[in-house]
């Protein structure tokens, strides 16, 4: 007999990119829930746990976090975007009255951050880069301490963006020494080009945006002896707790953090940030709590970005649009610091092309550095690859859907292997069929000053999650359960979502479930919530942990019924013989007669499984009305179909889709973080001057889930969500705005100046 091994190694997708970990194997598997199981909660529309929390004002976000006596946190910023600080004086600060501590280098312990150097170093890389932070008794004082301080400088050469011709910008007081070229390819890419009959080549280019979430970044810190407890507005309390831990030189069990709830973060908040860092070093300085929170100009200049990109693509094909090659070139502007990932990872993925290459090289330059945002890298890549079907589908005299429709792929092209599920063309019906493709797209015929065109995209992202996420499920005296995980909820609903799952699997009500999240000391580890990864990956261990638990509870059952458990079902809160005619008990009359002997249950996600690629799929279609004399563009209708497994709450589902189709249209229309190159620093601080989209600017969404349990991907059948909806978005509608005025604008953001610009353009 083989013994079944306990760990084994799996692959997991994280924002596009795979990381390789050993995991553990499941002691068991529940059946999962196909297409035709039972489901009493999962799958329907019941309104969120916390929003009545949320709209009292009961909700506790980090920012309103108040303890007696904390002192407020600002930090001094480099005011050069590179060189070095040669005398930094706070003199004058520390005399302020109300100033507690500051903090130089000189002060701290010798803390990595910026490419291995030390946190408050002496090294200048970007402008607003912390060189130094006083703690006070309010948040005014702070500020005015923080401009008393005296920094001189020696300035070095700057570059904010890449220099025509280069690839990377290397110069010794960066500190990162990351690979400046990645180059991948599948078939043979330059026979192909020279055998193609059809032939299109563009460049595209979008712009480095910043996340504007409506929380911005920022923790408060207590230290109580040699414990600290940290509030942080973060998509990832276990990577905090074990990041500063390391930091500061302690053991994870001496660290606690703390999310009860967050005002956003799509990616930005993935790691412990240097406010985090500060806030505990003065905490301990000074025996306080110390809250450090950045504001809305230094969330712009210092919370990372989505890196400004530039793609030369090149797609050819038969006559008949079946694509023979795919040739692109990125250049990703990364800031001074990021993890390279791939922009171009989405042309060898989405269509069936036999011969991909892929060319990316990563700059870097003295501005802050890249951070993953909301379908990292695959947003950018998205704008070019789909840009560029429709200057072929152009060129062939073709329709744009019908060529896509011709290289629709229904195994990976990357890996050659199956899909676990794939309904990418039915979601081309739904959205084609919902917006009148034929029809709305014979009215944008004319030449009046207001014409009308659509357009369309698609999408991919890797969405099967995976370990580790662990739970645990503990059923109480009255027949009550409390879900523990160590999760986060970003506002996604995962409360909601939960709770569904373990009711589901309890056979409870959804009123008897109550989840903890948020707190590494309130529940057993998940990783962060990233990657549209959430629900893949805690949702199986949350239904495992109430499978366990309903487990133990049928066996009491069993005995109070005396029949045997496996006989045994339960639904809406009773506990009765499968198929009926047989003696019932409620679940609470059981743990009752258990009394206060405890029922608990434990789950963690087991490994993907091997062989298949586990996908979310999408389209979208945009309507929009450019006005040729003003170059204004409005975006009429966007309509999505998005193919995500099985949707536990229809209603959280379509929320994600709102959300992440209002940032896709700031991405095509609004926003861009401009610098200055001259001077080497930001330009458009603050939502005054940063554009996002207002209420004002929100066209009709008629959003919807193509929903088919993937039961490959997990037993609970969901694959992620959040990500998907912004990668069509600003396509499509650049994709209308070029069937509108017949000329492609191939920059991002679609502003009036480039549309005039392309309207003067001869075609």
């Amino acid at each position: 007999m083989t013994e079944s091994k306990r760990f084994v190694t799996t692959t997991v997708e994280i924002e596009g990119r795979e990381e390789i970990a050993v995991v553990e194997v499941p002691a068991f598997e529940p059946q999962p829930w196909g297409k035709d199981a039972r489901l009493d909660t999962v799958g329907h529309a019941v309104p969120r746990l916390d929003a009545i929390d949320k709209v009292t004002g009961r909700a506790r976000y980090t920012h309103d976090i108040h303890f007696p006596g904390m002192l407020h946190a600002r930090l001094v910023r480099a005011g050069i975007p590179a060189g070095w600080v040669t005398k930094l004086d706070l003199d004058r600060a520390r005399a302020l009255s109300g100033v507690r501590a500051a903090l130089t280098g000189a002060d701290l312990p010798r803390i990595p951050w910026l490419g291995g150097e030390p946190l408050f170093g002496p090294a200048v890389h970007y402008w607003g880069q912390p060189l130094a932070a006083v703690a006070a008794d309010t948040e005014a004082i702070a500020r005015d301490a923080v401009r008393l301080a005296r920094v001189r400088y020696r300035p070095a050469s700057f570059q904010v963006e890449p220099p025509a011709g280069k690839a990377s910008l290397r110069t010794g007081h960066f500190g990162v020494t990351p690979p400046e070229t990645r180059r991948e390819e599948r078939g043979d890419v330059t026979a192909a080009l020279g055998r193609a009959e059809v032939s299109v080549t563009a460049v595209y280019r979008v712009p480095a945006v910043v996340h504007q979430a409506l929380e911005t970044h920022g923790s408060v810190v207590h230290w109580d002896g040699d414990h600290v407890t940290v509030y942080d507005s973060t998509q990832g309390i276990f990577r905090v707790r074990r990041e500063l831990a390391e930091h500061l030189g302690l053991g994870q069990h001496q660290v606690r953090v703390v999310s009860e709830y967050m005002g956003g973060g799509f990616g930005g908040k993935n790691s412990c940030g240097a406010y985090t860092v500060i806030a505990a070093l003065l905490s301990k300085a000074t025996g306080r709590p110390v809250r450090c929170i950045w504001d809305r100009h230094e969330e712009c200049v210092d919370a990372g970005h989505r890196p400004e990109t530039e793609f030369r693509v090149t797609v050819a094909a038969r006559r008949d649009g079946t694509l023979e090659a795919l040739d692109v070139e990125a250049t990703v502007a990364m800031g001074v610091d990021g993890w390279p990932g791939g922009p171009g990872k989405i042309f060898q993925e989405l269509y069936r092309c036999p011969n991909v290459r892929v060319v990316q090289r990563f700059w870097y330059g003295n501005v802050s550095g890249m951070e993953s945002f909301r379908a990292p890298f695959h947003a950018e890549g998205a704008f070019a690859l789909e840009s560029a079907l429709d200057l072929l589908a152009q060129k062939l005299g073709m329709d744009p859907l019908a060529l896509r429709r011709r290289n629709h792929s229904t195994e990976d092209p990357a890996k050659q292997r199956p899909y676990s599920s794939e309904l990418l063309t039915q979601c081309w019906t739904s959205v084609t069929q919902r917006i009148g493709w034929d029809g709305a797209r014979k009215r944008r015929k004319g030449s009046g000053r207001f014409v009308r065109g659509v357009g369309i995209a698609s999408q991919i992202w890797g969405a099967a999650g995976g370990p580790p996420a662990y739970a645990v499920v503990r059923l109480n005296r009255d027949g009550t359960a409390l879900v523990q995980t160590g999760t986060q909820d970003l506002g996604t609903g995962a409360r909601t979502i939960f709770a569904q799952i373990a009711a589901e699997a309890l056979g409870l009500p959804l009123k008897d479930v109550r989840i903890v999240v948020g707190d590494t000391d309130g529940g057993p580890y998940t990783n962060n919530s990233w990657g549209s990864m959430t629900t893949p990956s805690v949702g199986p261990a949350v239904r495992m942990a109430a499978e366990d638990a309903k487990r133990q509870l049928l066996e009491v059952a069993a005995e109070l019924l005396r029949v045997k458990p496996d006989q045994l079902e339960a639904r809406r809160g009773r506990i009765a013989v499968q198929g009926g005619g047989g003696a019932s008990v409620t679940i609470r009359k059981v743990t009752e007669q258990l009394g206060d002997i405890m029922i608990m249950g434990r789950g963690h996600r087991g490994p993907n499984r091997s062989g298949v690629t586990v996908h979310s799929f999408g389209a979208q279609a945009a309507e929009v009305e450019v006005d040729r004399l003003t170059g204004r563009v409005r975006v009429l209708r966007i309509v999505a179909a998005h193919d995500c497994g099985r949707v536990v709450n229809p209603e959280l589902a379509e929320s994600q889709l709102h959300g992440g189709i209002i940032l896709g249209l700031g991405y095509a229309l609004f926003e861009r973080l401009l610098s200055d190159s001259q001077l080497g620093r930001p330009l458009n601080l603050g939502l005054h001057e940063y554009k996002i989209p207002t209420y004002a600017d929100i066209p009709e969404i008629d959003a919807r889930i193509v929903s088919v349990a993937d039961t490959v991907a997990n037993h609970v059948g969901a694959k992620g969500l959040a990500e998907p909806p912004i990668i069509p978005t600003a396509p499509a509608i650049a994709n209308a705005v070029f069937d509108a005025i017949g000329v492609q604008i191939r920059e991002l953001p679609l502003t009036p100046a480039r549309v005039l610009a392309a309207l003067k353009t001869p075609s």
